[in-house]
């Protein structure tokens, strides 16, 4: 992970789920942001998960230092690669839940 954790880092679970008979190639379309965002300097946490009761829905959970490194997530040549595919990929549009981090661990 490319930079130093922050007080209030930005963290989110993006809720992507797959167009039917699209879960293995959304699966990875969003494998392939995994090395190059991690390799972004304000990320902090980029994981992706596969719901065990919901094949085809996944979620990805990230952790920026702030809005500015966010912005510059989606605005990266990898990222709008997926986003000009994500409509033949994704059942319905992604939804990014924005979390506050309440206890210390």
């Amino acid at each position: 992970m490319g930079a130093q954790v922050t007080n209030n880092p930005l963290v989110s679970i993006a809720v992507l789920k797959a167009r039917e008979g699209r879960a293995l190639a959304l699966k990875q379309a969003l494998l392939e942001l995994i090395e190059p965002t991690r390799a972004e300097p304000g990320n902090l946490d980029y994981v992706l998960f596969e719901g065990k009761d919901e094949p085809g829905t996944f979620y990805m959970r990230e952790a920026f230092v702030d809005q500015a490194a966010l912005d510059a997530h989606f605005a990266a040549p990898y990222f709008q690669r997926f986003a000009a595919q994500s409509e033949m990929l994704l059942g319905e549009p992604l939804r990014l839940i924005f979390l506050e981090q309440v206890s210390d661990r």
